[in-house]
């Protein structure tokens, strides 16, 4: 199983951005899908972005147009670029693919 450490996270105001990164254990290349989460306090964690393959992304409908995700296998690494940042998307991020191990994630907080 591989483990991501994220990092990255912070405190910024209302419009900012954040560049969140996660690295993994071991090699991502047999990896497929991976995906950026997030939980706030009092709410289940969700699905915020994924990457399929090097290209192929998807997106939660409150944060599209306002992050990207990306890849690099070379350094085993996982982004998560956000801008135009609100008060709503306070919460611990992670990285994660299905079978793999939840890590302790990175706290962003959004102050407006």
């Amino acid at each position: 199983q591989v483990q991501f450490v994220e990092s990255g996270g912070g405190l910024v105001q209302s419009g900012g951005s954040l560049n969140l990164s996660c690295t993994a254990s071991q090699s991502t290349r047999s990896i497929y899908s991976v995906g950026w989460y997030r939980q706030a306090p009092g709410k289940q964690r969700e699905l915020v972005a994924e990457v399929s393959g090097m290209t192929r992304t998807n997106y939660a409908d409150s944060v599209k147009g306002r992050f990207t995700i990306s890849r690099d296998n070379a350094k085993r690494a996982v982004y998560l670029q956000m801008k135009n940042l609100k008060s709503e998307d306070t919460a611990i991020y992670f990285c994660y693919y299905n079978g793999g191990v939840w890590g302790q994630g990175t706290q962003v907080t959004v102050s407006s």
